[in-house]
């Protein structure tokens, strides 16, 4: 048994003990005193509680006190305590569409790396592109990021990081100095980060947010539609990041024959392509057509769920195999934060917060997308993504009514920039990942991550004011 030694001074053990239980005690205090204020006029009482839950979870999820999936359970349990909703409605919202979307999305994505098929698709193509220094960081680059299209951009930065280890130990990198071996790693990070906006299935950010909208206003956003909306935001993006990467940390290697044997000796060990992984690459291609191009009509969810019992029916996967991709404290998230939301809007009090708050900060269609985009990209820096979505979209939803703004425009307006977090390693886990290496360290990932988060932002809102329109999203 490991015995851990707090070596810290008695006094300062003492205070964060204690600290504890008095946050919770003052946040106690603080519910009880906004559920008892007279009432606002053009707010129901209803609404009066749904806000004083919404502000105690927000600081939740904002301080970390408590696990944002506990958070969530909390939210789920009030609202029907409180009488904003009843029983019935509150727990079936935890049936939404988009939790069962997330939960066949992680298993699927378990089954492709479990067979081993991820690991054989990027080291074939680093194998391939990689004998410059420049074709390496732009291969790992663009893989980081593809993959991202089609699995957790989280689990795409743990599957890479490894092999993109590997490569600056077998490089000699020095760690912390090498400017290539910063390069290496950010360019990981950032990879995943924007490939992982691209689709549903970088994150669970995006399928919560097309929840909470559905559930919130009876509108969807199909799987195909939100590829075209955001794809040009991403590959401008990915030519922004790699020019930007490369010009902040500038390679000083020229000789890679060293990579080279690397890939050679890996490729030689994984051997010819198994037949678990053709099947697992088979199936998971037909998802992804059919959340193209019937994911409207068929549900996405319902597809997911699906290709999962399909998997299982052709013994290509055993539950214990992936099990642990499967992220239970993340499904249970949003399951709470889309029964927030609802409670907010049904309540009536996002559009009450809209009216009386941020309404002043805005006083067009453009600029609502601008100050919403721009809060959600300094949030998500700081805080959870999926906690952003909760906080900013019920309130958004309420105000796109006041403006006759379409629903969806301000669920996009929330959404991208959400995924959008260049600056911290605890804005996002592949950020962290990236850290973790020792080559790449938190103040170079923040001095070229700020210049990258407010290009984001500019690129975000030039693409809604130009593009947007050609394809029928009318601002």
């Amino acid at each position: 048994m490991n015995v851990e030694i707090d070596r810290r001074p008695i006094w300062i053990i003492v205070i964060s003990k204690g600290l504890r239980p008095l946050f919770f005690l003052g946040l106690g205090l603080l519910f009880l005193y906004l559920i008892n204020l007279p009432t606002p006029e053009g707010l129901t009482i209803q609404g009066q509680r749904a806000i004083s839950l919404f502000v105690v979870c927000m600081i939740l999820w904002v301080t970390g006190m408590l696990p944002l999936a506990i958070t969530s359970l909390f939210a789920i349990v009030t609202v029907p305590l409180l009488g904003i909703l009843d029983r019935k409605e509150t727990y079936a919202l935890f049936g939404n569409e988009a939790v069962f979307f997330i939960l066949g999305a992680f298993i699927i994505a378990g089954a492709v790396m479990h067979s081993g098929l991820s690991s054989r698709i990027a080291l074939a193509i680093m194998n391939r592109f990689g004998s410059t220094q420049t074709g390496l960081l732009a291969s790992i680059y663009l893989l980081a990021a593809s993959l991202s299209f089609f699995m957790s951009e989280h689990a795409v930065a743990a599957m890479l990081f490894p092999i993109v280890l590997e490569i600056a130990k077998g490089l000699n990198l020095r760690p912390g100095k090498s400017s290539y071996g910063k390069a290496l790693f950010l360019s990981l990070a950032w990879g995943c980060v924007i490939g992982g906006v691209a689709t549903f299935l970088g994150g669970a950010r995006v399928p919560l947010a097309v929840g909470m909208l559905k559930e919130a206003t009876g509108v969807n956003i199909d799987f195909f539609e939100y590829m075209v909306v955001v794809f040009p935001t991403v590959l401008i993006l990915l030519l922004i990041g790699y020019l930007g990467v490369t010009k902040f940390f500038p390679s000083e290697i020229e000789d890679m024959h060293l990579a080279k044997m690397l890939f050679d000796r890996k490729m030689k060990e994984i051997g010819k392509i198994a037949y678990m992984e053709y099947s697992v690459g088979i199936v998971m291609a037909i998802t992804i057509f059919f959340w193209m191009f019937f994911g409207a009509w068929l549900g996405i969810a319902n597809i997911a769920i699906v290709s999962v019992v399909g998997l299982f029916v052709l013994k290509l996967v055993r539950w214990k195999d992936i099990e642990e991709y499967v992220n239970w404290g993340i499904i249970l998230m949003y399951g709470g934060a889309i029964t927030l939301g609802t409670a907010m809007e049904r309540s009536g009090a996002a559009a009450w917060i809209a009216n009386t708050v941020i309404s002043d900060w805005a006083s067009s269609p453009y600029a609502i997308i601008a100050v919403f985009s721009l809060l959600t990209i300094l949030l998500t820096e700081g805080m959870s993504n999926a906690a952003v979505i909760a906080i900013l979209l019920p309130v958004g939803i309420g105000m796109a009514g006041k403006f006759n703004i379409e629903p969806k425009i301000i669920t996009y307006a929330i959404a991208v920039p959400a995924g959008l977090a260049f600056c911290f390693p605890m804005s996002t886990p592949a950020n962290a990942i990236a850290v973790s290496s020792g080559y790449v360290t938190t103040r170079d990932m923040a001095k070229a991550g700020a210049v990258m988060m407010l290009l984001a932002w500019i690129v975000f809102n030039l693409v809604a004011r130009f593009y947007w329109p050609m394809v029928g999203i009318k601002v």
